[in-house]
């Protein structure tokens, strides 16, 4: 079973270059640091530091495990936090982050619930790739991100997602286009399309995107990407104003302006998948994360 201490005494080797500086690092003796090196080496089942006449180095093998290591530390440490802020006032903090739209509608009651359980909320609002990264570097405990079906967002290993809910995308078109007496789109009616210019995401790589691109490129059809906006209120302004076409997420349908009308889409990959995305322990998600996912599902049911 791994001890944090070895993961630390191996932690204070690599910043000092020594044993004996790590032992003062640390305030143990240097028989201690040598002791949590050793077990720790043979835990592993190879040498974790190269030991010279100039002091000790950590090998290619040591280097992996402190990288990892300091992942496991932190962790322990953001743990030990917790529990002592919510055992001293009786509450907890979690570190949330999620995508303007679906905090927009859905965390007024994420925050209403979490409040009654003694969990409060530091939120942060980004896009999408920057939530995949602080969550991959541990300064978010959680966010609720999106991606579609067979997109896979670049998360370590060690992150959980949990689906919370399947968001349909509808066609905005203006009211005067041609196609806008259709009631639905299937694949070949968007392919129609081709000719008539497109609202995309003001940010590069979104999948949305990347969706309309894969299906019209599947079809070896183009088309013309005329503005790109992520507020998708400013999106249906532009399609009202006759300038184009785009994908509006159900969720975000609140409001549509006059001159704008909204047609839902049959092909089921035109659909955005909502995740929770977190880091699971050996013991699976913490307590307070799950507390996060229900407060989500009931903010999500309340949407109706």
């Amino acid at each position: 079973m791994l001890d944090p201490r070895q993961l630390q005494a191996l932690a204070a080797v690599a910043a000092e270059g020594s044993v004996a500086r790590a032992a003062k690092r640390l305030g143990w003796s240097q028989p201690t640091v040598d002791y949590h090196l050793r077990a720790l080496d043979k835990l592993v089942g190879s040498r974790l530091t190269a030991r010279s006449a100039r002091g000790s180095v950590l090998t290619a093998a040591g280097s992996l495990m402190l990288e990892r290591g300091e992942d496991i530390l932190a962790l322990s440490e953001r743990a030990l936090a917790d529990v002592r802020e919510f055992a001293h006032v009786g509450r907890t903090r979690l570190r949330f982050g999620s995508f303007p739209t679906a905090a927009a509608r859905l965390l007024p009651g994420i925050v209403s619930r979490l409040s009654e359980v003694g969990i409060e909320l530091d939120v942060t609002l980004e896009e999408i790739a920057p939530l995949v990264s602080r969550v991959n570097q541990h300064t978010l405990d959680a966010a609720l991100v999106y991606t579609a079906s067979g997109y896979d967002l670049p998360f370590r290993a060690e992150v959980r997602t949990t689906r919370m809910l399947t968001d349909p995308l509808m066609l905005a078109l203006p009211a005067t286009h041609p196609a806008a007496a259709r009631e639905s789109f299937d694949t070949a009616a968007l392919l129609a399309l081709e000719t008539t210019p497109w609202v995309f995401s003001a940010t590069p790589g979104d999948t949305l995107d990347a969706v309309v691109l894969d299906v019209f490129a599947e079809a070896g059809r183009r088309f013309e990407v005329a503005i790109r906006t992520d507020d998708y209120s400013v999106a249906l302004g532009m399609v009202a104003a006759g300038m184009g076409v785009a994908l509006i997420p159900q969720l975000a349908t609140g409001s549509v302006p006059h001159g704008a009308v909204l047609r839902p889409i049959e092909d089921p990959r035109f659909a955005r998948e909502i995740l929770l995305a977190a880091q699971e322990g050996p013991g699976g998600l913490p307590a307070a994360v799950r507390q996060l996912a229900e407060a989500v599902r009931r903010a999500i049911s309340a949407l109706g």
